[in-house]
């Protein structure tokens, strides 16, 4: 008759599923909601050597207000297909020093990963002299996950894109829908 597992190595069982249940869960995701200090906003980012990066907190970039170096944050990794909650992790803030070999590795993942900038060809210099590129590290064990409706009104930025309808639009479109 064999012997049950002892709960140490039901405990290494247990942390080696949850690591691999947060980096593809993460990997997977487009989109994670992080909260430092601050309210939770939602993030783009790349997974990179067993940890979460971002940049931002530069002109045109994500904000990310209370996230700093040393910091703890809290990550909530939603489903890129539903949309809801997948699981919850606590990560340890880390900021890139520009020109580094890990800031230049991240770097070069982030930039596969942005859309729409205007300065493509020039964006990693941007990034070098007004953004911070941070590394979140998942700490052992998991997060229960929010429970309940998180919504909230959106946080104030400078991405926003709306703006009053131009007076003539409507006329505009009503013309292309007669000419059809």
């Amino acid at each position: 008759m064999s012997q049950p597992p002892a709960p140490r190595q039901n405990l290494l069982d247990q942390a080696l599923l949850d690591q691999a249940l947060v980096e593809e869960a993460t990997k997977k995701s487009g989109l994670v909601w992080v909260r430092g200090t601050g309210p939770a906003r939602a993030l783009w980012h790349v997974w990179l050597d067993g940890a979460l990066h971002l940049v931002g907190d530069g002109p045109g970039e994500q904000p990310f207000p209370g996230l700093d170096d040393g910091s703890v944050a809290q990550v909530t990794v939603r489903s890129k297909d539903k949309g809801g909650r997948l699981v919850a992790w606590t990560a340890l803030v880390t900021e890139l020093t520009a020109g580094t070999e890990e800031w230049d590795a991240a770097v070069a993942e982030l930039k596969g990963k942005r859309l729409n900038t205007p300065d493509a060809e020039r964006m990693t210099d941007r990034w070098a002299r007004e953004c911070r590129v941070l590394r979140l590290a998942p700490q052992p064990g998991l997060q229960p996950l929010p429970e309940g409706d998180l919504a909230a009104a959106p946080l104030p930025s400078s991405a926003t894109t709306r703006r009053p309808v131009p007076a003539g639009l409507p006329k505009l479109l009503l013309k292309r829908k007669r000419k059809r």
